[in-house]
């Protein structure tokens, strides 16, 4: 459990959640079958496993009910099966629903939801903690910031889905806490990479807002950065059209070596490319 600045997401549940709903009302029945980047699922099934992320989550946090026992986990491999089944036992089931109950069910269950989350305490002990950001053990506000990462990103697998220059959720502030959260994995992704101390790695995304951050090699190891006057080692720039689906793998390599400039140490900024801030 890390003491770090703490990523406020909390006040924006709800205008997410209304960006979807309004999104998924005005759409053709057909619509519901395109395809999008989470896998195979189309945008009905992103639809029912973020009804799944609402409905579990306000029964296990809020009633303590875990409902199916997931065995021995013994291992990070052994988690992501556990919830790859899950989610797929859960999205075959909803086939049989209509667009129209999901909605109805995502509008009532994202107002628990966001009770929920409301409730709980920032620096208190989350039940489960940010494994792709390396920790055992997670505050609430970062288990929240997770979630929000969660939610954001299968909403914008929908509207790239739906409308692939619907720029909705690339403002600075629905999409900076994206990436605020998603650049915790850092320190983590780069733990087996090492470098003298001193190393730094600028990563700058572009888009409708500019941000940066900086990895620094320390004696303890890599540490995130709010910000350095020094020259880095290596500069990455991605614009932020990409940066999501670079942290979703849902992205080519082409893709990446097409889109990104890098300048510096070129290891250390391809290592960056192969980061990842969901369960894998």
């Amino acid at each position: 459990m890390k003491a770090s600045i703490p990523i406020r997401t909390r006040h924006l549940f709800q205008e997410l959640d209304l960006l979807l709903i309004t999104k998924l009302k005005s759409i053709s029945l057909d619509q519901w079958d395109c395809p999008t980047l989470a896998g195979h699922w189309t945008v009905k099934q992103v639809v029912a496993h973020l009804l799944d992320g609402n409905l579990r989550s306000v029964s296990i946090i809020r009633d303590g009910f875990f409902g199916e026992d997931p065995g021995f986990i013994s291992s990070k491999e052994d988690l992501v099966r556990f919830l790859n089944r899950l989610n797929a036992d859960w999205v075959r089931a909803m086939t049989r629903l209509s667009p129209q109950v999901l909605i109805a069910l995502m509008e009532v269950s994202g107002i628990e939801y966001r009770t929920l989350i409301n409730s709980l305490k920032p620096f208190e002990k989350a039940l489960f903690s940010v494994a792709w950001a390396g920790e055992r053990e997670s505050f609430n506000w970062f288990h929240v910031a997770r979630e929000y990462t969660e939610k954001w990103h299968h909403t914008q697998q929908i509207f790239q889905a739906l409308d692939p220059k619907d720029q909705s959720l690339f403002s600075e502030r629905l999409y900076l806490p994206y990436l605020e959260t998603s650049f915790r994995a850092m320190p983590y992704h780069y733990q087996d990479l090492d470098g003298p101390n001193g190393t730094l790695i600028k990563i700058t995304i572009t888009g409708q807002f500019s941000h940066s951050w900086w990895l620094k090699r320390m004696d303890l190891g890599w540490q995130l950065l709010p910000f350095s006057k020094l020259k880095p080692t290596t500069q990455v720039m991605i614009p932020g059209e990409l940066a999501w689906r670079m942290f979703t793998q849902g992205v080519s390599d082409e893709e990446k070596v097409e889109g990104l400039t890098c300048m510096g140490n070129l290891e250390l900024a391809e290592h960056f490319f192969r980061m990842r801030a969901v369960m894998v």
